[in-house]
């Protein structure tokens, strides 16, 4: 096939092909770890879309081609029969884009697919519910703006997005298949995608991926659920797994953080089994990756499904703390731990944190989701966020956030949610773009354009706050700081450097790893 390839270990194509996501799929099934059946329509299929302003001639047949196959291979009928088949449609482009693209879930689930679905599970609850995701997941991407209107001068309008306008959703599952491919094709030139790929200097004319992936359900019952893992954690590098767990939903609540997600942990006591694969599935990656990693996951009925899998590479003292530690661990090289510590890690290795003081008003407390101190005036929508910010720095506090934020998340400081946890929207987006954050203040109420409301005290927009994304603080005002000392990581790091370059004399820290950078022959990039 032309504009689709069959998701499996003996998968050649590069990222630039497959997509970011795809292609991790492809190391999950070279590793044997348990991955839902899955097909992907390139990123070449996308550009001809942008292009043209339609999906590429032949898709349709393809598109047919590969859902017999997914149909085989779950033993399951897409779009009806006695054991209906239902797909979810995700976005992946060659480079990592959390969130700002769209994804629809539980694709298929016509009137009698849903039906099917009840009368093989016995719980018509859950296929309604799973239908009414559908629904509304798909009435959402069809009414984001995505893309028909904001194509850019580089392409075509194109028909597909006029059409969509007002569309209502089919009922026949291979016309929403169609459909939702147009749609996460679209939502690259999404006006949050465009201001992201801006932000990170990412090129506007890569396009992405298509990944059509038979659904696991995590809101299928109590032994169900959803979550997000990091091997180590990523505010201080630890090797101990990390994330978020939300029983018997499905991965869109963990991510948007609009529902109280658990700590990943409490799955060893709640499905041992499922924990126990988890932690091996996340060593064996580790092991092939040579880095610590971050896996999207659903289990349903106690089996665990990898949803997606990528490497991580963490700033600041984390990113110092995972590069010793997989020296000690045999991983890596000390050179190679090395030559991953750019100047910049350096620049945010010492963690500055709100001080313990008499003078420092905590008005909220929650969750630290991405290190560091930020001060500015509260701004409690990106509007705000974004005009304020021509005067001088800025919180952004939100109930939560969502892709619609991004032009809010990029103006502010530092950004604060009421809802949410580590893995939540908020928390991934902050630490992409090095933004101190805290999340999950459970008491903090936000009314919009005007003033916060936590510990019983009301504060009014643009009432000046600083936050510390380590312990979760949020203070009045500008309170004192204290800045983290050379940690034992970094102090070992260091002395590797000493021995590379052979200099043993009293020079600063930077000096010291730039020396070594240059006995080793490296440039090193942020």
């Amino acid at each position: 096939m032309k504009w689709i390839r069959q998701i499996c270990a003996q998968v050649e194509d590069p990222a630039e092909t497959l997509g970011a996501k795809a292609h991790g799929l492809v190391v999950l099934h070279r590793l044997e770890l348990p991955v839902p059946a899955a097909f992907v329509v390139t990123t070449e299929a996308c550009r001809v879309f942008l292009g043209e302003g339609s999906l590429p001639a032949g898709l349709d047949t393809e598109l047919a081609t590969a859902m017999s196959g997914l149909e085989t291979a779950t033993v399951r009928r897409f779009g009806g029969g006695r054991t209906p088949l239902a797909v979810s449609v995700r976005s992946g482009a060659s480079v990592s884009m959390p969130g700002m693209m769209n994804t629809i879930l539980n694709l298929g689930l016509t009137t009698g697919a849903t039906r099917a679905l009840a009368a093989e599970t016995g719980d018509a609850r859950f296929a309604r519910d799973s239908r009414r995701r559908l629904r509304s997941g798909f009435a959402s991407a069809l009414a984001d703006g995505g893309a028909a209107d904001h194509l850019g001068e580089a392409v075509h309008p194109t028909r597909a997005g006029r059409r969509r306008r007002g569309e209502t959703i089919p009922d026949d599952a291979f016309r929403q298949l169609e459909l939702a491919v147009e749609t996460v094709f679209s939502s690259w030139n999404a006006p949050r995608a465009r201001t992201y790929r801006e932000l990170h200097g990412i090129p506007h004319d890569l396009g992405t991926a298509v990944i059509v992936q038979a659904m696991v359900f995590g809101n299928r019952d109590d032994r169900s659920g959803s979550g997000v893992a990091f091997s180590r954690d990523p505010t201080t590098g630890k090797n101990v797994p990390f994330g978020d767990v939300l029983f018997c939903h499905q991965g869109e609540d963990v991510v948007s953080g609009r529902s109280a997600a658990r700590p990943l942990h409490e799955l060893r006591s709640r499905e041992p089994a499922v924990w126990a694969a988890l932690t091996d599935a996340l060593a064996r990656l580790e092991r092939h990756h040579r880095d610590a990693c971050y896996v999207e996951f659903t289990f349903e009925a106690g089996e665990l499904w990898l949803l997606q899998v990528r490497p991580c590479r963490y700033g600041g003292a984390a990113g110092v703390g995972v590069a010793t530690d997989l020296a000690d661990e045999h991983l890596i090289t000390r050179h190679e731990a090395l030559r991953r510590i750019s100047p910049h890690h350096l620049q945010h290795v010492r963690t500055p944190r709100i001080a313990a003081s008499p003078q420092t008003d905590v008005l909220a407390r929650g969750v630290g989701a991405c290190p560091g101190v930020a001060a500015g005036r509260v701004a409690t929508t990106t509007e705000a966020a974004v005009r304020m910010a021509a005067d001088g720095p800025v919180i952004l506090v939100r109930p939560e956030t969502s892709p619609h934020d991004m032009r809010g998340l990029a103006a502010a400081a530092g950004i604060v949610t009421a809802l949410g946890g580590p893995a939540s929207h908020a928390a991934v987006v902050a630490r992409a773009m090095n933004k101190p954050a805290v999340v999950g203040i459970t008491d903090l109420e936000i009314d919009a354009g005007a003033s916060v409301t936590a510990g019983g005290r009301v504060i009014g927009e643009g009432t000046p706050v600083t936050i510390d994304g380590t312990s979760g603080t949020v203070a009045l005002g500008s309170p004192p700081t204290t800045t983290d000392t050379a940690g034992a990581r970094l102090r070992r790091l260091l002395s590797w450097a000493d021995e590379v370059s052979g200099d043993h004399t009293e020079r600063d820290e930077l000096q010291r790893l730039k020396a070594a950078h240059a006995t080793l022959g490296h440039t090193p990039q942020r």
